[in-house]
């Protein structure tokens, strides 16, 4: 199927699309009334648009037109120009409107979407991506696609007005080549959907591991860190998996390219320098120029990777790096409410970027003379700059030591003299207009975000992180969560859409970390019913895999299964993860059949593609062990100095509980901690694998050294 011919756009002739009068407008289309910011970004294009829903499929059957699907996210600057350039104009506004049925979807609230239908761009022979232009019969099935189309003919790429005109005389003129072809899209979606479940079940090993690792180094950029060339992701699901095969016996060089890849990121401009938070990725191979969308799912696991990396190798910059994330998440995207936000736009006034980027001459407005030139050179910031337009986006050039050598002075003087010049930029950069945010809060991502503040909170010793997972956790099992129905958004005081595979999955192992850093049962409690009724929704016995959208979802052409992880992991990979938890902190066997089917059936791909299952690599290191776990016993204070030390490890693989003297036993952790008391008055620390425990300790140095053995995994 890949690199289908489609000859309708080459063979249409050039001409003048834009020969009539555009229509009068401005009013609003329906999507004013939608509550996704993405679409509501869209409400006063003079294009008529649908939301996805009864009345858009209707009208296309009813219309007998094909259907112009547009996918995007709010956070997404090429969506932002091809909206500006296209969706703005009244003349392809008709062109669209005459020909078609118009739909945008927020891929943030239909991921089966957009997951679907970017497999029509796969199959074509293209890379995938937002914004996403799918055409389809009305019976949902596409017969073309493609990103990004410009107004005119460039990049290699069709004008979008000229494709529209060619699209639509092949509905109207050649419409059996045109179904026919939607038949064998239809035919390469369902193999896609599938790939990979023909697979024979496998056994993985500890030894796949390390061969995952050894693979995966070898893409690494030795001089900057990350995968590969430009552009460049972050990729933490990738790098913690390095970690992983690491401590198995991978050997330095695993553990060198991550902390390489961790240093070079937090120093570049990918990460901002004054506010804190990564952005999405970088348009260069050293980390330097973003795209500045701040996306809480990149945060939320670059919060989780750095403290796995204080573990390994305690660092003053990691702890600054969290930090400084974690007080953005704080400030910028958390709701009253608790919940966390979405994401933040990389536009503001119209340009990308303008939010973020620096001028000497800024810099000097703001700043003594001796502090601005310390700056300047602290960042590099120079009248050419490395942006448009003479911008410079900060990055640490020449760190505080050297600037402290070149100047004669103690570092302490010039680390004091930088956080107050980082202090004065950012209060005037508060001044400014703001990057747009989604303020809709996913029930997955919130997840992910409350999973890696609860490993920071652990790692760093911070209380008041654990708080604000707490506060996000308490607010999405208030709002979204029913006992049986998970809804995936929450905007403007409604739950909307029901939960996806991720959503499950996600939050299930958020609130198993959260445990972890609580040990408030009721996280523990609420993780099992999710995965209970995930397994219901979305478990395929005859495949041994799970599916994307809950079972039976109407609207889909193609049934979807949640195999690979991408930007952020499949909902397959954290509720594997989560499934494991639960067995090590309930000592419930029954958790660990599923993902021992699941990682089974997925061992070969995963060992021969392991950078496209980086989170179900962490989860299927994790059950290799046997549920591994540390259940300490005591009173708090005889507790507190084995579970401090403890959280100091890195040992990602064992799940903590506490079983605290005095308190009633929780049912759901009777069985676990049956026989688990202190030892002669002192806290003890129970360490077990495969359900099988080994004598308590009541020393910190001696449970430290026993966790930071490298595992005898089968």
């Amino acid at each position: 199927m890949a690199g289908l011919h489609m000859p309708w756009v080459q063979q249409f002739p050039p001409g003048d699309p834009m020969a009539t009068h555009p229509p009068s407008s401005g009013s609003t289309n329906r999507l004013a009334q939608e509550p996704s910011p993405y679409l509501r970004q869209h409400a006063d294009n003079p294009v008529d648009w649908f939301a996805w829903g009864d009345e858009a499929l209707a009208r296309a059957r009813a219309e007998d037109k094909p259907i112009l699907l547009s996918v995007g996210y709010s956070a997404c600057h090429w969506c932002h120009v091809m909206a500006h350039e296209s969706f703005e104009s009244p003349d392809t506004a008709r062109l669209m409107n005459e020909g078609f049925i118009n739909i945008k979807v927020d891929r943030e609230e239909r991921p089966d979407l957009d997951q679907i239908y970017q497999g029509v761009v796969q199959l074509m022979g293209q890379g995938g991506g937002w914004p996403l232009t799918v055409f389809l019969t009305p019976d949902l099935k596409p017969f073309f696609g493609g990103t990004y189309f410009p107004p005119e003919d460039r990049y290699g790429r069709p004008g979008f007005p000229r494709l529209l005109m060619a699209l639509r005389d092949a509905w109207a003129n050649k419409r059996e080549e045109v179904l026919r072809q939607s038949e064998q899209f239809a035919e390469g979606l369902g193999e896609l959907a599938a790939y990979g479940l023909d697979a024979a079940p496998g056994v993985l090993s500890a030894e796949d591991v390390v061969t995952m690792g050894k693979r995966m180094v070898q893409q690494v950029d030795g001089v900057h860190g990350g995968f590969g060339g430009a552009p460049k992701f972050p990729n933490p699901m990738n790098f913690s998996l390095l970690l992983r095969a690491w401590r198995r016996g991978g050997g330095a060089p695993l553990k060198d390219a991550v902390l390489l890849t961790l240093e070079r990121m937090a120093l570049g401009g990918i990460y901002d320098q004054l506010g804190g938070g990564f952005h999405r990725y970088s348009v260069d191979a050293r980390w330097l120029v973003p795209h500045f969308e701040k996306m809480l799912y990149d945060n939320a696991q670059l919060v989780h990777l750095y403290a796995e990396a204080e573990q390994v190798e305690s660092r003053p910059l990691w702890r600054k790096v969290v930090e400084e994330t974690v007080e953005y998440v704080r400030r910028e995207m958390t709701d009253a409410g608790g919940g966390f936000y979405a994401a933040q736009d990389a536009d503001s006034e119209g340009e990308e970027g303008k939010f973020f980027v620096w001028r000497p001459e800024e810099l000097r407005g703001l700043l003594s003379p001796e502090r601005a030139e310390l700056v300047t050179r602290h960042f590099h910031v120079t009248q050419q700059g490395n942006f448009e337009h003479g911008a410079t986006v900060l990055e640490v050039v020449v760190p505080a030591d050297a600037l402290a050598r070149e100047r004669g002075l103690p570092v302490a003087e010039v680390e004091r003299e930088l956080v107050e010049a980082r202090r004065v930029l950012f209060e005037a950069r508060e001044h400014r207009v703001k990057p747009g945010r989604d303020d809709k809060i996913l029930a997955g991502w919130n997840g992910l975000m409350i999973r890696g503040l609860a490993l920071a909170s652990r790692v760093f010793e911070r209380p008041d992180w654990a708080r604000l997972a707490v506060a996000a956790a308490d607010f999405v099992l208030a709002k979204l969560w029913d006992g049986t129905r998970l809804a995936r958004s929450y905007q403007e005081g409604h739950a909307r859409i029901d939960g996806f595979l991720e959503d499950y999955g996600n939050l299930a192992s958020g609130l198993t970390a959260l445990y972890q850093a609580t040990f408030d049962v009721k996280y523990l409690e609420a993780a099992e019913a999710l995965v209970k009724r995930a397994v219901e929704l979305f478990w395929d016995e005859e495949k041994r895999a799970y599916f994307t959208a809950p079972r039976g979802q109407k609207d889909l052409v193609v049934a979807t299964y949640g195999l690979f992880d991408n930007a952020f992991p499949s909902g397959a990979s954290t509720l594997t993860e989560a499934q494991v938890a639960l067995a090590a902190l309930t000592g419930n066997e029954h958790h660990l059949a599923l993902p021992t089917k699941y990682v089974g059936k997925m061992r070969e791909g995963l060992v021969a593609n392991a950078m496209g299952y980086g989170y179900l690599g962490l989860a299927a290191d994790a059950l290799l062990e046997g549920a591994a776990g540390v259940t300490f016993s005591g009173s708090r204070e005889s507790v507190a100095p084995l579970l401090s030390a403890a959280n100091r490890v890195y040992a990602p693989t064992f799940a903590f509980g506490w079983k605290e003297e005095g308190r009633p036993v929780p049912a759901l952790l009777k069985e676990l901690f049956e026989g688990r008391e202190p030892v002669g008055g002192k806290g003890a620390a129970y360490l077990c694998r495969g359900f099988a425990c080994e004598v308590p300790r009541t020393d910190a140095k001696e449970l430290v050294e026993r966790l930071a053995l490298a595992p005898q995994g089968t």
